[in-house]
């Protein structure tokens, strides 16, 4: 057997950048809307105090990639906790690569993330508004900022030193300047797209605040009795949008959207298919409730395979 590349965060981190990571999540989006995505609901194993969570996906069409993610979700931290990603050719079965680490993960989710404010974000967006403050809202800002020129982004959340930090180190990532608030009012009513990235499990803004024209990104807590985004934004809403039904559907509880929302909802892809499903006007309120396509880790870790081994030439 040849040689095959294991790489870690430290690799890709020093290689990526974000329109790579929106390109490739959205090929995977292609595909699916194509019907050459096989994307399973996640399934959990119970392993002790925690479980192992595994996504599993294959994109039969160009991409020609297969494989899966694994995580574990027990109480304990450390540089041994981490999570790896398995690429194989989706022809042949022959596999191509390993990553070990996080960044595939949560580079995947930003790439969704910018994906979905490409196709419903208003076309002239000024002001990309952001609650929350770690690795999840740092992905969303770089992915954001890589399909919309947005002119200025405004951050809240609610520890100082959490918020300035992420201001200070994000402005080196992306064009427009990333300012951090003291109140999340103004950065909502600001907000030409609003992305919420937090764990709470309470309402994270008052929906008065949310102006007509605006779109919403929910990557936190999704459920009908945890949920970051407050019920008000999606009975507004003329479209709202997920990235995988059959992932929402298979949730051990039940979900802010979903079952009475089902004549209404639509997936990502199939809005990319056909942009009347999603934005139709400039007033339009659009919502888009990330629960992680599964496919796309694999998606993206083979484009970053392929970066590599064009690098190493």
């Amino acid at each position: 057997m040849s040689t095959v590349p294991i790489l870690t965060d430290g690799d890709v981190y020093s290689q990526y950048d974000y329109e790579l990571v929106v390109d490739a999540v959205r090929d995977a989006f292609a595909e699916r809307a194509a019907g050459t995505l096989e994307a399973p609901p996640r399934w959990r194993v119970a392993a002790g105090e925690g479980d192992l969570v595994f996504t599993a996906g294959a994109a039969t069409g160009s991409t020609n990639a297969a494989g899966f993610r694994v995580y574990e979700t027990h109480p304990e931290t450390g540089a041994d906790h981490t999570e790896l990603v398995a690429v194989f050719d989706a022809t042949t079965g022959a596999f191509r690569g390993l990553f070990l680490g996080h960044a595939v993960g949560g580079l995947r989710t930003g790439g969704i993330g910018g994906v979905a404010i490409d196709a419903l974000a208003p076309a002239e967006s000024a002001t990309l508004g952001v609650l929350g403050s770690g690795f999840q809202a740092r992905a969303q800002v770089g992915a954001a900022c890589a399909v919309r020129d947005f002119e200025e982004v405004l951050v809240y959340s609610p520890t100082p030193d959490s918020r300035r930090e992420f201001a200070e180190t994000a402005d080196d990532d992306v064009a427009p300047s990333v300012r951090a608030l003291e109140d999340p009012e103004p950065v909502v009513r600001s907000a030409d797209a609003l992305v919420c990235a937090t764990n709470s499990t309470d309402p994270v803004f008052d929906p008065e605040w949310l102006q007509s024209g605006t779109h919403v990104t929910t990557i936190g807590p999704k459920f009908e009795t945890a949920h970051e985004l407050p019920l008000e934004v999606l009975e507004r809403a003329d479209a709202i949008t997920t990235d995988s039904i059959p992932q929402l559907e298979a949730a051990d509880r039940p979900t802010i959207v979903g079952r009475e929302t089902d004549d209404e909802l639509v997936e990502l892809a199939d809005v990319l298919a056909d942009p009347d499903r999603g934005r139709s006007s400039a007033d339009d309120l659009t919502v888009f409730c990330s629960v992680g396509l599964a496919g796309t880790e694999v998606v993206l870790g083979n484009s970053f395979l392929e970066a590599f081994a064009s690098s190493a030439e």
